[in-house]
């Protein structure tokens, strides 16, 4: 190779290590490839998180989407670009529950075999959603990277095609087409909050987003608890988090993706943390006010409004990017979020040991309108006076005022508040 060659071919090197892992152009592609696949999910004013954030507020409805979350886009988008020989192979994937759904929903339409691992515990209504939409499902690991070993050792072992659940060109091309709708739906938008992480929709996303209006601003939303966006952007490269807690299983992902880093690193504009106090009152909040049923790490982005109204110039998108949770969670949360809220009060109070004392207290109760969930005693502890009695009372309230209010009311009846 001639000198000239040489330095003509580092520099077409350095121009493709320059080009980004997806393009708009990647995007407008799957979104041809999709017409027919996914639908156009709806975007819906909320007019509880416009007042707060002083201007209009919409959400796009992924929850609303095929097997309830975005996933669907991006595996069917991989899947339909797989050879004859792969698809003779068949895929396997790895997911805590919405990947596992859209790769076993894309295999059905595409007539091809699908194996699933997903992390022991995972939510049961998704386990079996992901049954019947005909794949055959492993159980292994506490985690979604667990799960995803276990999967690379199947492809290693039976030649399956891994389907990622983010770190793919293709994925992340397919998630992208929610940003396209985003646009053609609300031509004035500012801002746009997602969800993230691994990675793959937020960088989708911002890809579509930032190559036809630069103006917009992407925020990524992720789970205080499995975080490790920060400081993975902070080092300049994916970092692997030591442990994780959450309750959005969604996006407990302890390393974020290869392909997607790039593109995160390079167009989104903020990655900012929610508390788990934040998304059991997201999720409360859609319940009540959207009549959306979404799960944990789909009001990850609503969260993040929650807490900082005033950091999200209006109109803001916010991507519910699932709706898939187990009721027994939901009705955690719901309980979680409600106290969270002030609409639950638990208290202990110490009266005599004589009749009428219990119904004088809940005479109190009800004229301060609050409604009594639970009353237990206590009189056999050292802590009471011997003409004593403990009372414990699980109380519902309007909000925090009112649990205030009746916290006085009680006080100023006589009745010894303790805890």
């Amino acid at each position: 190779m001639s000198p000239a060659a040489g330095v003509g071919g580092a520099a077409a090197a350095d121009a493709a290590e320059q080009r980004p892992a997806v393009t708009v152009g990647d995007v407008e592609v799957a979104a041809e490839l999709l017409a027919d696949v996914v639908r156009t999910t709806p975007l819906e004013p909320s007019a509880a998180l416009s007042e707060l954030v002083g201007g209009p507020v919409l959400l796009k409805c992924e929850n609303l989407q095929h097997a309830g979350s975005f996933k669907i886009r991006g595996a069917y988008t991989r899947m339909s670009r797989l050879s004859a020989a792969e698809r003779e192979r068949g895929v396997v994937a790895a997911s805590a529950g919405n990947h596992a759904q859209g790769v076993a929903l894309a295999a059905r339409l595409l007539g091809i075999r699908s194996t699933i691992w997903m992390p022991v515990g995972a939510p049961i209504p998704k386990v079996e959603a992901t049954k019947r939409y005909g794949a055959q499902v492993h159980q292994a690991g506490t985690t979604v990277d667990e799960a995803l070993g276990h999967a690379r050792a199947h492809e290693a072992e039976t030649g399956a095609v891994l389907i990622h659940p983010f770190d793919h060109v293709d994925i992340v091309a397919g998630q992208g087409t929610v940003g396209l709708e985003l646009l053609e739906q609300c031509p004035d938008l500012r801002t746009v909050v997602v969800c993230t992480g691994g990675g793959g929709l937020v960088a989708g996303i911002a890809t579509a987003v930032k190559a036809r209006a630069p103006h917009v601003r992407v925020v990524a939303a992720q789970a205080e608890g499995a975080a490790a966006w920060p400081a993975s952007l902070d080092a300049g490269e994916p970092r692997a988090l030591a442990r994780m807690a959450t309750m959005a299983d969604g996006i407990a992902v302890g390393r974020p993706g290869d392909v997607p880093f790039g593109l995160v690193r390079d167009l989104v504009d903020d990655v900012v943390t929610v508390a788990e106090e934040s998304l059991s009152r997201a999720l409360l909040l859609m319940l009540e006010r959207s009549k959306l049923v979404v799960e944990p790490a789909g009001a990850a982005a609503v969260a993040a409004l929650l807490e900082d109204p005033g950091a999200f110039e209006p109109p803001v998108a916010v991507v519910l990017s699932g709706g898939n949770i187990d009721p027994l969670l939901l009705m955690r949360v719901i309980r979680h979020g409600m106290a969270s809220a002030g609409r639950y009060l638990g208290c202990r109070v110490r009266v005599p040991d004589r009749p009428g004392a219990l119904s004088g207290v809940l005479r109190v109760l009800a004229e301060a309108d609050a409604n009594v969930l639970e009353v237990f005693h206590t009189r056999t502890t050292s802590a009471l006076a011997v003409d004593e009695v403990e009372i414990g009372l699980q109380l519902e309230t309007t909000g925090h005022e009112h649990a205030t209010a009746v916290l006085t009311a009680l006080a100023l009846a006589g009745v010894r508040v303790v805890d």
